[in-house]
C-alpha cells in the first residue's frame, strides 16, 4: 500500500472527542437515500463547530449508468471541497452522521487512503453527550488541502472483478437486496456472483456503536477473512461499502479495497447476477 496510508484504528469514542474537540475538525456527513435533506438535519442540530459535508458535491462525481450513482470525484474536486470547509492537509478530521457511520465512513475512507488522519465518531451524533448547535455553523478560513490521486491498490474497477485472485468479495447491502428479493433503486436485483453478504448495519449495536472487536472479527472470519486476506467491498453505490472497510481495520485486519461503482454500475451491464444464497 502507499507509504502515506493511515493505518491506525479508524474509530474514536464520544468520550475521546469530548476531550479533544478543540484539536480536530468535525465533519457532519448526513445524507439520506429516501430524499430527506442532510443540510436541514445539520441546521436542526449539529456538534459544536462541525462543518457540513455535501456528499453529492464533494465526495462523489456525477453519477451515470456507466460509472454508478456515486463514483469517486476527481482528486482536485475533493481537494477543493476540503479547502472550502477549512480543512488543511495536516488537520485531523472526525466525521459523523446519524446512521452509525454508514454514510460518514465514505469521507473517512477517502481521507485515510490519501494519507490524511481521519476517524469515525463511534455512535454518531446520538453518542455526543453535550449540547448541539443549530443553524448554518460558524465561518472558517479557507484550508490548504492538496489534491492526491486515488491509490490504485485500494480500488477495484469493473474490468478487474473477474480477476480478484482469491480475494473475498463482500456486499454491504441488506440481505433482501443481496438475495434479490427486492431492489428499490437499481435496474436489476441480486448480487455479483461469488460475493458474500456482510450487511454494514449489522456491524453495529442497537445504539449505533460498533460491535465489540471480537464480534466483528467473527463476522469477517465467517466469510473466510484471515490475516493477510485481500477483501473487496461494494454496496449499492460505493458509500456504505466504506463502513465495512473501516470495520475491517477496526477489527485488526489489513485494509481492504473498494469497488466504487458497486451494484449501481454492475447492474447496468450484461454481466451475470446471482439471486440466491448468502
Amino acid at each position: 500500500m502507499p507509504d502515506n496510508v493511515v493505518v491506525s484504528d479508524p474509530l474514536v469514542s464520544a468520550a475521546w472527542l469530548a476531550d479533544h474537540a478543540d484539536a480536530v475538525v468535525l465533519a457532519d456527513v448526513r445524507w439520506y437515500l429516501d430524499g430527506r435533506s442532510g443540510p436541514d438535519a445539520y441546521r436542526s442540530g449539529h456538534l459544536p463547530g462541525a462543518r457540513f459535508v455535501d456528499l453529492d458535491r464533494w465526495l462523489a462525481d456525477h453519477g451515470d449508468p456507466a460509472r454508478g450513482r456515486h463514483p469517486l470525484p476527481q482528486p482536485d474536486v475533493f481537494a477543493e471541497g476540503m479547502r472550502r470547509l477549512g480543512i488543511d492537509d495536516t488537520d485531523t478530521v472526525v466525521a459523523y452522521d446519524d446512521a452509525g457511520g454508514v454514510i460518514a465512513a465514505r469521507l473517512v475512507w477517502m481521507l485515510r487512503v490519501t494519507g490524511h488522519p481521519a476517524f469515525l465518531l463511534d455512535g454518531g451524533i446520538q453518542a455526543w453527550p453535550g449540547r448541539l448547535e443549530e443553524g448554518d455553523g460558524t465561518g472558517h478560513h479557507a484550508g490548504s488541502f492538496s489534491a492526491v490521486p486515488w491509490p490504485e491498490d485500494r480500488l477495484v474497477d469493473l474490468e478487474h472483478l473477474d480477476d480478484l485472485d482469491g480475494a473475498v468479495l463482500v456486499d454491504a447491502r441488506d440481505g433482501a437486496r443481496f438475495r434479490g428479493e427486492q431492489e428499490p433503486v437499481d435496474p436489476r436485483a441480486g448480487h455479483i456472483p461469488g460475493a458474500r453478504n456482510l450487511p454494514c448495519r449489522e456491524n453495529l449495536r442497537a445504539d449505533g456503536t460498533f460491535l465489540p472487536i471480537e464480534d466483528l472479527r467473527r463476522r469477517f472470519e465467517a466469510l473466510g477473512v484471515r490475516t493477510g486476506t485481500d477483501l473487496v467491498s461494494y454496496c449499492g453505490s460505493g458509500v456504505t461499502a466504506c463502513h465495512n472497510l473501516l470495520a475491517l481495520e477496526h477489527a485488526g485486519f489489513a485494509p481492504g479495497r473498494l469497488y466504487a461503482g458497486s451494484w449501481s454500475q454492475y447492474s447496468h451491464t450484461d454481466r451475470p447476477a446471482a439471486t440466491t444464497g448468502d
